[in-house]
């Protein structure tokens, strides 16, 4: 299992080291593609 502190909620899981890497950059990606449109609409989770 992976996870990112950074970015909370942000984790996987997989069989092998090398799956999981490969999951967890995956991860990442979708965690700030989604968190995108928040931050960019005012609702992100960290208030400025």
């Amino acid at each position: 299992m992976a996870s990112v502190p950074e970015l909370p909620g942000c984790y996987t899981q997989a069989r092998t080291l090398d799956e999981l890497m490969k999951r967890i950059e995956e991860a990442v990606e979708l965690y700030l593609e989604v968190e995108g449109p928040y931050r960019e609409e005012g609702a992100g989770r960290h208030p400025a």
